[in-house]
């Protein structure tokens, strides 16, 4: 009986010897990791100057770039086409001759023209030499002067005509369709084209009424976007605005050319159209691409601002750390303004070159490495002997069962 309560005696103290060690080497890791994870929490403290800056308001929008000069052209007169000077592709200038009709019947409504003003003309030269001064005479007087002008009136519209026999382009810029060949027959603002090779202009699906010529400038463009009727409100034909296009190298400006009175309406909120004028010469601008536009309304030069960071509430004021020469610190009352991209407006309180102290987080990596002298189990540990994976001991320890802990590596 003595020898087997000695052994058993032997087997307790083993037992415990194992627990107080698991304990122990718990106990020492959970102060590490709390060590560590509140070293990892505590913020660092950096300072920063107020400094004058420039503050804007915008309003955004989405839009697709287009030429601001699309035209189409056709013939004002009716005629067999007997000329077509340009090809589909090319740049034309304001002027430049883009096909011509025959004027066989042009010429012959000119003549007929001028013959009836000549005969209204030697009717009002007869009517004034007979003028003996009755009201007979001045009625046949006045009659026969506004036939004279009736007539030349149809002069001049028959060499308007004549002229316009010849289609010029109304403004510089490249041609993107061509619907003429020689031998269609036109009549006066539409054509009715037979040649094969004909190609319809853009957005033009008429058959039998496509415009002779398209012409896209390629000097100028714009933009339209759809603006809220909140924001529209804050919004007046010349504000500046930045694009942001597809395929353009850096920014691209811009001013607002025209609002719209007309709403549409999207899911029940009213949508009105801004158009913006793209300013200066830029490179990389193509019909169709998507930009993204900041419509400036407001913008502020010389503002004094602080990282919004670096301003808080303490008992319902508004203040900073303001920083003094000799580096001491002090909560400093301040009157703030406008906020935006992170800063804050200093109204009143600071000067510029004021130091304020700006509280930053600095979070350090634990895991696996030591912090305070404490060791953080990191990625790769190998906890064997415990069930259900509990906190592991000390490297070595044995516990009932033979489980020991390994670190890998």
């Amino acid at each position: 009986m003595l020898r087997v309560w000695r052994r058993t005696r032997g087997w307790v103290r083993a037992v415990l010897g194992a627990v107080v060690v698991g304990a122990l080497a718990t106990g020492i890791w959970w102060f590490a990791v709390r060590d560590a994870t509140a070293a990892a929490e505590e913020p660092a403290t950096r300072t920063v100057a107020a400094s004058l800056t420039t503050m804007e308001k915008t309003v955004d929008g989405t839009g697709t770039l287009t030429p601001a000069v699309q035209e189409d052209v056709s013939f004002a007169v009716s005629g067999t086409v007997t000329g077509v000077a340009v090809t589909q592709g090319q740049t034309v200038t304001a002027g430049q001759t883009l096909a011509t009709v025959d004027t066989l019947r042009l010429d012959a409504d000119l003549l007929a023209a001028q013959a009836t003003l000549a005969t209204a003309q030697a009717r009002l030269d007869d009517a004034q030499d007979a003028d003996d001064g009755t009201s007979t005479a001045d009625a046949q007087v006045a009659s026969a002067q506004a036939q004279v002008e009736v007539a030349q009136a149809e002069v001049d519209d028959a060499q308007a005509a004549l002229a316009d026999a010849t289609l010029v382009a109304p403004v510089d810029g490249l041609l993107t369709a061509v619907n003429l060949e020689v031998g269609d027959a036109v009549t006066g603002g539409s054509s009715s084209s037979g040649g094969s090779g004909a190609t319809a202009p853009q957005g033009d699906t008429t058959s039998g009424s496509t415009a002779a010529f398209t012409i896209v400038g390629t000097d100028a463009w714009e933009v339209e976007i759809g603006v809220s009727d909140a924001d529209v409100a804050l919004l007046e034909a010349g504000d500046q605005a930045e694009l942001t296009v597809d395929g353009a190298d850096g920014t691209v400006f811009g001013t607002v050319s025209a609002i719209g009175l007309l709403s549409t309406s999207d899911s029940g909120v009213a949508s009105y159209p801004v158009t913006i004028a793209v300013t200066g010469d830029q490179d990389g601008l193509h019909d169709g691409v998507s930009a993204d536009v900041s419509v400036i309304y407001e913008r502020r030069t010389d503002v004094l601002t602080v990282p919004s960071m670096a301003v808080s509430t303490v008992d319902g004021a508004t203040v900073v750390t303001k920083v003094a020469a000799d580096g001491t610190q002090a909560e400093t009352p301040v009157t703030t303004g406008e906020t935006a991209d992170g800063m804050t407006e200093i109204t009143d309180g600071l000067a510029e070159g004021d130091e304020v102290v700006l509280a930053v987080l600095t979070p350090r990596a634990t895991q696996g490495g030591t912090d305070q002298g404490g060791t953080v189990p990191g990625e790769g540990d190998v906890m064997q002997g415990f069930p259900g994976g509990g906190m592991a001991p000390p490297d070595g320890a044995t516990f009932p069962g033979g489980g020991q802990v390994s670190r890998n590596g």
